[in-house]
């Protein structure tokens, strides 16, 4: 009986050790580099959303703050105009008690003057119409001096909330890139593509006018890394390459895919041509059509600008700058 409670005591012994050693090898297990490669492109993919919706609100901050320096200076000019009606109305006031206000008007009217009484009666009727002018123009200076200070005070107020936004934002991406450059880092051996030749992406196709210059630009971007927020010549997110593209060819872009796409013309794939925009579901990416099926994008961090095929993603449509 003492060697069944043995036998019993240490195969109760075995057993535990092997429930309490098992969980401690499945936690212990490294995701396979194909494992990492799925999280890798899943994060840089989330990333690129979240970089594209700072572009689009860092491009709102940049309308609001113009729309708020044109309030500014139109509220001078109000602001003079209405100290100016706010005098005429005190010299109004102030003659009027002076003259004993009604009692001016009596007089015009008592007989034995030297006007006419239809003189007197066309004085007094001037002196109705100018105060009431006056007065008129003071009342409404004011509504619109009010009105406009309104609008920048909800203005102002828009853009300090916006601008909270973009600190959150930036904080998040921030995190993200660094928990992504330690996962290529483990997956590759460096957190980052190594630099590679413009020449890479081969020979720019002969592309006339504005659109060549765009093309050849990004031509010459590949190989350069991805920066968020970036528009060249060192670095580059998605818009910010269409965007400098489109700059160095004399034309204006917004730094955002979804506000790009609002300024496009917008095609069908069949009507592409060199220097087009390819815009991906959800307006998170954007890219320069190229010609052949191919497009020259900043693919996510810690990638480099590559020229590549354009069905990388579901594409949302196409836009002619």
């Amino acid at each position: 009986m003492s060697s069944l409670r043995m036998l019993l005591r240490s195969l109760a012994v075995a057993g535990l050790s092997a429930a309490l050693l098992a969980p401690a090898s499945v936690a212990r297990a490294e995701p396979t580099p194909a494992e990492l490669t799925k999280q890798i492109e899943k994060s840089s993919t989330e990333l690129e959303r979240i970089v594209e919706s700072y572009n689009k609100l860092s491009e709102e901050i940049k309308a609001n703050k113009a729309e708020a320096a044109a309030l500014e200076a139109r509220i001078g000019p109000l602001q003079e105009q209405a100290e100016r009606s706010r005098a005429d109305v005190g010299v109004l006031a102030a003659t009027a008690y002076k003259t004993g206000g009604m009692r001016t008007a009596a007089a015009l009217l008592e007989p034995g003057g030297t006007a006419a009484l239809p003189e007197r009666l066309g004085t007094l009727d001037q002196l109705t119409r100018q105060r009431q002018r006056t007065i008129t123009g003071f009342t409404a200076d004011q509504r619109r001096l009010i009105d406009q200070k309104t609008k920048l005070d909800v203005t102002l107020a828009r853009e300090a909330a916006q601008a909270k936004q973009l600190t959150a934002g930036k904080k998040r991406i921030e995190s993200d890139l660094s928990r992504l450059y330690e996962m290529r880092r483990k997956a590759y051996g460096r957190a980052t593509e190594a630099p590679a030749k413009a020449s890479s992406a081969g020979k720019p196709p002969a592309v006339s006018g504005q659109a060549g210059v765009a093309v050849r630009y990004a031509y010459g971007a590949v190989g350069k890394p991805y920066g968020y927020g970036d528009d060249g010549p060192g670095s580059y997110d998605c818009s910010g390459l269409t965007l400098a593209a489109w700059r160095a060819a004399g034309k204006s872009l917004p730094h955002s895919a979804a506000r790009q796409w609002q300024v496009v013309t917008r095609i069908s794939r069949s009507a592409l041509q060199p220097g087009d925009l390819v815009f991906y579901s959800g307006l998170g990416h954007v890219a320069l059509y190229v010609g052949g099926g191919q497009i020259i994008d900043a693919p996510s961090a810690g990638r480099n600008v590559s020229k590549r095929g354009m069905n990388i993603m579901p594409i949302a449509g196409y836009g002619r700058v």
